[in-house]
């Protein structure tokens, strides 16, 4: 037996929707990503699936919500920091990968499974759902694609996505996803000031 839910929308719904909505669920993208590596509970849940179809909005708050958990692994950041497994304390990168197929992503269980800190759900959500890397039923671009004329003249929102997605400093990807999220919430914030005048 399986029991189905309906949540909202596919995201992959919103892909044309306008800027400012598309900035406010990549915002909350980033946030996701945030959490899920890096709680209260010291457990780390790394998205192994990362696509559209993978999460919904929700219609009455907006919300986006992880849909298919079908692909998550678990690590117990309190057992890797007792059992000290080899470089256990080196922040681990995930490495950038060309692909020509829809939601690719390349990463290491092991590695997941023995590290304290690690940049995978980033790397997930900008290579996959963001970044001009990000590919889905035939599109380019991500969920952030042809932003407003002032912000891509302004080249910011461009590097922090390829940061993220393609590094090319030694933990880019890390200040990269930080500085993005700062950015995404300062678009949405002026968005939103700007439609309640």
């Amino acid at each position: 037996m399986v029991a189905v839910n309906y949540v909202g929308e596919e995201l992959w719904n919103f892909y044309n929707a306008p800027w400012e909505k598309r900035v406010d669920l990549a915002r909350q993208l980033m946030d996701i990503a945030e959490q899920l590596t890096n709680n209260d509970f010291d457990f780390a849940l790394y998205l192994l699936d990362v696509s559209f179809d993978n999460f919904a909005v929700g219609p009455r708050d907006g919300k986006v919500i992880v849909v298919d958990a079908e692909n998550v692994l678990v690590a117990d950041k309190r057992l890797i920091k007792q059992n000290k497994p080899e470089s256990y304390d080196v922040w681990y990168e995930s490495r950038f990968e060309e692909c020509d197929r829809e939601a690719c992503l390349s990463f290491s269980k092991d590695s997941l499974c023995s590290r304290v800190t690690v940049d995978h759900n980033y790397y997930a959500v900008c290579q996959n759902l963001l970044s001009r890397y990000a590919t889905w039923r035939g599109t380019t671009g991500g969920l952030l694609h042809d932003p407003p004329a002032h912000i891509a003249k302004d080249g910011q929102l461009e590097a922090l996505l390829d940061e993220c997605t393609r590094p090319k400093k030694r933990y880019g990807r890390f200040q990269a996803a930080k500085e993005l999220r700062e950015y995404l919430t300062k678009l949405a914030a002026a968005s939103s000031s700007a439609t309640s005048r």
